[in-house]
């Protein structure tokens, strides 16, 4: 998919590659400018998983996303010859625990559940990958806690935010009735939507693809 088109300026660059099918952040790099296209990656993020079971520690979890960020990144420029890829990932982490966008709106109202009255860490992780080797990795953190809300609010949030809260790994989106589940947001709105943006632009001025 082409997300924007490339200028004449452009056409004496890499190509640049979101790997990802992620519609929000497809948005934040056009939102901001950003001339690329976006391939899904297809990586088997469960096999890549299974390799931090044993740990639920928030450094292991950081090192997580790190890890399926690159592999996206390397998966897709792999493919594309000189292009410079960002592969890009977040986990949340609760209490201990990692959870994975739920598969069903039962499991979503489960997990709202276990994260009421608790701050939940979101690990959002990036890489940028060239010839077949990764070239920069970023990783951030935000927390978020959300309110002891009651089961008639949950049932209610659930109904008027409808599936879309399966797209996502916190089961909400705080651009709509999504913040409404919280009390207090510590961290960067990018990195909450799972593009750490600023750090990226920054990385991008310096290797010429956006104008200093």
């Amino acid at each position: 998919m082409s997300a924007s088109a490339r200028s004449e300026s452009d056409m004496s660059r890499p190509p640049f590659i979101l790997a990802s099918a992620s519609a929000v952040r497809a948005e934040l790099l056009s939102g901001a400018g950003i001339s690329f296209e976006a391939k899904d990656s297809r990586v088997d993020e469960d096999a890549l998983k299974e390799r931090f079971a044993g740990s639920n520690s928030d450094d292991d979890t950081d090192a997580l996303a790190l890890e399926l960020a690159s592999a996206k990144a390397l998966a897709v420029a792999a493919a594309n010859g000189d292009a410079l890829v960002l592969g890009a990932d977040q986990i949340l982490s609760c209490n201990g625990r990692r959870y994975d966008k739920p598969k069903s709106m039962a499991e979503a109202r489960a997990n709202l559940s276990a994260f009421r009255g608790h701050p939940h860490i979101l690990h959002s992780g990036l890489a940028l990958a060239a010839k077949g080797e990764v070239v920069w990795r970023h990783n951030a953190r935000a927390t978020l806690t959300m309110r002891d809300f009651s089961d008639a609010f949950l049932d209610a949030y659930l109904a008027e935010a409808g599936e879309k809260v399966m797209k996502s790994v916190g089961c909400y989106q705080l651009e709509g009735p999504g913040v409404q589940l919280f009390e207090k947001i510590d961290g960067d709105y990018f990195t909450i939507l799972g593009l750490p943006l600023l750090p990226l632009l920054d990385e991008l001025r310096k290797r010429g693809l956006v104008t200093a």
